[in-house]
């Protein structure tokens, strides 16, 4: 692999991954569905995740399914939308917890860059999907791809906090050395299950009192300024 894709210390994590026979089978897969189906996040787009959080800046992994599948929502972080776009009911619930948890209030724009930028790594299982089909892109070989990224992140001296909302998301503690790593699990925030445990669960203080009994600085979760 000659070109960059990521232009951070992820190229050098992640390379040997780009050469398995998985991937190079996803990679065709994707050439096809981009050429023929409309595909979120645009290609551009589809490593934003690693772009804004290299390898040994993450302090936070906020561990997302498959992106939006609505028109010009996803731009490759989870749960992260573009400016403009209204927020997804998942996004809203967040936003909603982050208000009662910390006060702040709830931005105009869903875009999470600014938490990105500051170490949490946004981090989709699934980086691709079809225009409203939601899961259409799964075992696909995205799956073993960000599993690698979790298991990377895990074999990390520096520790992570792993935030696992929802059922799917929790099966990846097994990748997880929890003896060195934290681990804050929640109902998803989907309206689905946002009511079971989600709302009240303060995930945002979690982890900041992790980080700073770590003696890293905490993150801020404002998105108003």
């Amino acid at each position: 692999m000659t070109k960059q894709i990521f232009n951070n210390d992820w190229e050098h994590v992640l390379k040997a991954e780009f050469e398995k026979p998985y991937y190079l089978q996803l990679r065709e897969f994707l050439k096809h569905e981009y050429a023929t189906e409309t595909i979120y996040p645009p290609m551009d787009d589809m490593w934003s995740a690693f772009r804004h959080t290299p390898y040994a800046n993450v302090k936070v992994v906020i561990l997302g399914q498959d992106p939006y599948h609505g028109a010009g929502q996803a731009h490759g972080m989870s749960f992260s939308v573009k400016c403009g776009v209204k927020h997804p009911p998942s996004l809203q619930n967040m936003l909603k917890e982050m208000q009662s948890d910390l006060g702040f209030a709830i931005p105009e724009d869903g875009t999470l860059t600014k938490w990105a930028e500051q170490g949490v790594l946004m981090l989709n299982t699934v980086l691709t999907v079809r225009e409203g089909q939601a899961h259409s892109h799964r075992k696909q070989g995205w799956e073993q791809f960000t599993d690698t990224v979790i298991q990377k992140l895990s074999e990390r001296e520096q520790p992570v906090i792993f935030v696992l909302w929802g059922k799917p998301a929790q099966q990846k503690k097994r990748l997880i050395d929890t003896n060195l790593h934290a681990i804050i699990e929640a109902p998803h925030p989907s309206p689905l299950s946002s009511y079971r445990g989600f709302f009240g669960s303060k995930p945002y203080s979690k982890i900041n009192t992790q980080l700073k009994e770590w003696g890293v600085a905490p993150i801020d979760f404002d998105l108003t300024k």
